[in-house]
């Protein structure tokens, strides 16, 4: 994953991911790692989105929704949204990225 100066977190899109539970270090740790990364072609806005699925140090499968941003301080990574995946959704992952 390219990589970037920093993460954004504000109030908009910390209730996103604590309603379900992730924490901000994994959802880092998953962006610093080598997450499978597509575009959100299914949900276009105004700027361009991001899928994210990988695993956390304990091996939970989990969904992140991201933006690159720039900033002053240089490029940004802003976390939209984040879940652990359903069981369905693990398997695909599995199937995909070959593990």
């Amino acid at each position: 994953m390219t990589t970037a100066s920093n993460f954004g977190w504000d109030d908009g899109n910390r209730a996103k991911w604590e309603k379900h539970g992730v924490s901000i270090g994994e959802i880092e740790d998953l962006l610093r790692g080598s997450p499978l990364v597509a575009p959100d072609v299914k949900h276009p806005q105004t700027e361009q989105r991001f899928l994210a699925v990988g695993r956390n140090a304990e091996g939970r499968p989990i969904f992140v929704v991201f933006t690159w941003r720039g900033t002053s301080h240089g490029r940004i990574i802003r976390p939209l949204s984040a879940r652990y995946m359903h069981v369905g959704e693990a398997a695909r992952y599995e199937a995909s990225s070959g593990i």
